[in-house]
């Protein structure tokens, strides 16, 4: 039975989001992406399993290789998150804004 991941957890380790970064540009095989890193191969399996489980990477078999591709529409759902909080702190920034042009005038 496959587990599903929040694709929050896939972006919350640096590692993982190095390998994010390598395959959105270029698919490529599983060595050819554990050889980038300073970690065992099986770290980078791991790595690989929760990206798969979140739904970010689909791995396809080629002969004998496997190779990772990038699924990036997850990706969506954490900048909807984010673009709410970025509504959010505009509008907090557009406020002081207004009261320190407020300010300024008052004491001119």
């Amino acid at each position: 039975m496959e587990t599903r991941r929040d694709v929050f957890q896939a972006i919350a380790d640096p590692t993982r989001r190095d390998i994010i970064n390598m395959i959105a540009h270029k698919s490529l095989n599983l060595n050819a992406i554990a050889d980038q890193f300073d970690v065992s191969r099986q770290a980078i399996s791991l790595h690989i399993r929760i990206l798969v489980e979140c739904g970010l990477i689909e791995i396809k078999k080629q002969g004998r290789e496997r190779i990772c591709e990038a699924r990036l529409q997850k990706l969506a759902e954490v900048q909807r998150f984010i673009q709410q909080y970025e509504v959010f702190w505009n509008n907090k920034l557009d406020a002081l804004g207004e009261f320190l042009d407020r300010k300024n005038t008052s004491i001119s």
